[in-house]
């Protein structure tokens, strides 16, 4: 479970500087990394993969007081935690994606009264509640401040390029950690498949569970 004062620590350490002891601490470091903190640091990591702990899902009804002058006829608003959408779906079970629809500013366009969204989220239940950030996750973001405040603590182009690859390794890293981290996934079989699969089960005598006892 990752900290704040351990990220930026870590942020520090990128930076070939001394850590702090607190959050308080009065030092320029300190105050450079809040700045990017609070300019939406966070915000940015997030934004840049599937992140399971920030995931959340949500029916969203269309809102009745807007009504477009043409093309679809249903708006959608987007929730004032959304960072970045991973899917919409017409169907609470997420097994028929949503391709008949716009996606504008703030909000959603379509032609149903209700959609069906995952989207990363930076709810501090969500992506913001740092209790459930991963390791590989919490480097990450400690990679990215540190990109933000070098020039700051060290006007160094070249520290810049090594912690701007260090950020990119991080990033993979910690998408790789939330790749594996999904749940097995079968494709579905096709009309070819699903024919041996009945064929088989006729001659076995009705035997639908695929076992080789009848």
């Amino acid at each position: 479970m990752a900290d704040r004062l351990e990220v930026y620590n870590t942020a520090l350490l990128l930076c070939g500087e001394r850590s702090l002891s607190s959050l308080s601490e009065d030092r320029e470091p300190r105050r450079n990394l809040d700045q990017a903190w609070n300019g939406g640091a966070v915000n940015k990591c997030l934004e840049e993969g599937q992140w399971r702990f920030a995931m959340r899902t949500v029916q969203i009804d269309y809102d009745p007081s807007i009504e477009p002058d043409f093309g679809y006829r249903r708006v959608f608003n987007k929730p004032d935690d959304w960072v970045a959408t991973s899917a919409v779906c017409s169907d609470e079970y997420f097994s028929a994606p949503l391709t008949a629809y716009t996606d504008e500013g703030d909000q959603w366009y379509s032609d149903l009264d209700t959609i069906y969204l995952k989207y990363i989220s930076n709810d501090e239940d969500w992506g913001m509640n740092m209790g459930k950030w991963p390791q590989s996750f919490a480097d990450f973001v400690s990679a990215h401040l540190a990109s933000r405040v070098i020039m700051k603590i060290a006007d160094s182009e070249d520290k810049l390029k090594l912690i701007l690859q260090t950020r990119e390794r991080f990033k993979r890293d910690a998408k790789n950690a939330a790749a594996m981290a999904e749940p097995t996934k079968f494709p579905a079989k096709g009309t070819w498949s699903r024919a041996r699969t009945y064929g088989s089960s006729r001659r076995d005598g009705g035997n639908t569970n695929g076992s080789l006892i009848g």
